[in-house]
């Protein structure tokens, strides 16, 4: 009997784990201290009344013979995936069917099991800082290689992002199979431009390259920045891209989003649409109706407006954050188009020391840059995800404590 391996090369604990962790101990030591959390990006505000109203008349039909539903289909039901390519693709003039929508539980899902269909030999590029999941689950499937003494994976691929290059990673001088890419991204909340993706969708289909791009946070741009990569010539031989319902419409309770991988794309002759399709049916039983229900409501004339009114709050707050770290002389990036505002610490204090300075003398609960990679290291992030009281309460605990 043997186990696999690559799970041993992990740290112990996942980084919101960790964080939780620590807040939970502060918590017993300091009974009835108000915390403030602008750590893990969960949303706080309720689900949309559009979205709460299909999914009661959903649970109603669930509770009716005649109307009742077991098993989904594995790729979602038509009548989400259809107002999927209607409002997120064809409203941007991007041909997507609806044989190229992949209905899931999760970006966070998708962009960790997309793995499953490529092999462990392929080369992979990250971006540092970096969303943990996408290295953590490349650890786990073994093309990660071994972690250095400076805390690099040896077989990885890392595109360093930084002040210097304002947070956009270059491309690799060194081909990789496998190319990770988040924008707006998280951690960093900066947006890339058309021209900055086409470079590299460009460099993707002259290597051979794939690029696994994490679209979750489109939704909140604001300026004149690509929502998808689709948008870009070329894309669909090169490019799958992760949706979530999470951050726009607050499912991250509920759990809904979308993967697309578009028939144009192969390796070597092999279709990896056919390929996804043929692991998610395996490995995955579909997004309940009810859900699904909620998540088409999403797109209604309502839904929308409501959806916009949220992530524009969100937004607000974002706002709220960096122009009051900005007031107080911090160096911040992000929070323009993002949820997130990524900041740099204090001369001299480590992106943990930090995060543990913060707690005690604030109560404000942060996410230290180290977790997002060594580039990470000090920087740190913090999320719009509060009340706009909480927010702003956060700010003025962070400028009176430094």
């Amino acid at each position: 009997m043997k186990i696999n391996e690559n799970y041993l090369k992990l740290q112990d604990s996942y980084l919101f784990s960790m964080i939780g962790s620590k807040v939970r101990a502060f918590e017993a030591e300091n009974p009835g201290s108000d915390i403030i959390r602008l750590g893990i990006g969960d949303v706080t505000r309720p689900l949309p009344e559009a979205v709460i109203g299909a999914m009661l008349k959903a649970v109603e039909e669930m509770s009716a013979e005649k109307t009742f539903r077991g098993y989904p289909p594995e790729y979602g039901y038509d009548f989400l995936r259809e107002k999927i390519r209607d409002n997120d693709y064809a409203a941007r003039g991007i041909d997507i069917e609806i044989d190229e929508i992949f209905v899931s539980d999760g970006a966070k899902s998708d962009t960790g099991n997309i793995g499953d269909i490529f092999s462990a030999e392929n080369t992979v590029a990250i971006c540092d800082p970096v969303y943990p999941v996408y290295i953590d689950t490349n650890v786990m499937g073994g093309r990660a290689g071994e972690l250095t003494k400076d805390g690099l994976w040896s077989d990885v691929t890392y595109l360093h992002c930084s002040p210097e290059n304002n947070f956009l990673p270059e491309l690799p001088k060194k081909a990789a199979d496998l190319i990770y890419l988040c924008f707006p991204n998280n951690p960093t909340g900066m947006g890339i431009t058309a021209d900055g993706l086409k470079q590299w969708v460009d460099y993707a289909n002259e290597h051979g390259s794939i690029i696994l791009y994490d679209s979750a946070y489109e939704a909140y741009i604001t300026e004149d920045l690509p929502h998808s990569i689709f948008e870009i010539e070329g894309a669909k031989n090169c490019a799958i891209e992760f949706r979530s319902f999470s951050k726009t419409a607050g499912f991250t309770g509920v759990r809904c989003a979308y993967t697309v991988v578009p028939r144009e794309l192969e390796v070597g002759g092999v279709s990896l649409n056919k390929l996804w399709a043929r692991r998610q049916a395996t490995k995955f039983n579909g997004v309940s109706y009810i859900t699904q229900r909620g998540a088409e409501a999403v797109y209604s004339q309502e839904g929308k407006a409501q959806v916009r009114a949220t992530v524009n709050y969100y937004l607000n707050n974002a706002k709220i954050i960096e122009e009051g770290l900005r007031s107080s002389g911090f160096k911040t990036w992000g929070g323009v188009n993002s949820p997130y505002v990524w900041m740099k610490t204090p001369e001299g204090l480590s992106s943990w020391e930090f995060f543990d300075l913060l707690l005690k003398k604030a109560g404000v609960v942060g996410t230290p840059g180290a977790g997002f990679g060594p580039a990470g290291e000090g920087f740190f992030r913090l999320t719009a995800f509060n009340s706009a009281e909480k927010t702003q309460q956060a700010v003025e605990r962070i400028k009176n404590s430094f």
